[in-house]
């Protein structure tokens, strides 16, 4: 008696392990494709959050980096606001204070300004300027 009962367990066993693996991978597959949804959904948004304005930004850059040309103000990556007195394939020269000229790589420029900052009164503009 004992001899059948080890020869059915070890059966039942051994038919369940052919059986369950061939469930198992049925439901890896239908899982599989419904676990990518989310990570495609999050693809996207990053797309349309950061991707896509960060190109939008580069793009706008590189037109006003192209298009500069002699006489605009300008400021640069590091702050420095000057007046671009000649143009180069890669560099520009930019003269930020009377008589004071910089050379500058061509993509440092961080944008146009409109006006520079003010420039500090002379001692003996601001005694005129109190009479």
């Amino acid at each position: 008696m004992k001899s059948v009962f080890s020869f059915s367990f070890a059966s039942i066993a051994a038919a369940m392990g052919i059986i369950t693996p061939a469930f198992a991978e049925a439901g890896a597959a239908e899982g599989g494709f419904a676990s990518l949804i989310p990570l495609l959904l999050i693809m996207v948004i990053f797309y349309f959050l950061l991707i896509r304005p960060q190109q939008k930004k580069l793009k706008d850059h590189r037109g006003m980096v192209d298009s500069l040309s002699k006489g605009d103000k300008v400021m640069t990556g590091g702050g420095v606001y000057g007046k671009i007195t000649a143009v180069k394939d890669d560099t520009l020269k930019v003269e930020i204070a009377d008589g004071v000229v910089i050379t500058v790589k061509r993509d440092t420029v961080a944008g146009l300004a409109e006006t520079a900052p003010a420039k500090a009164a002379k001692p003996a503009e601001k005694a005129a300027a109190k009479d």
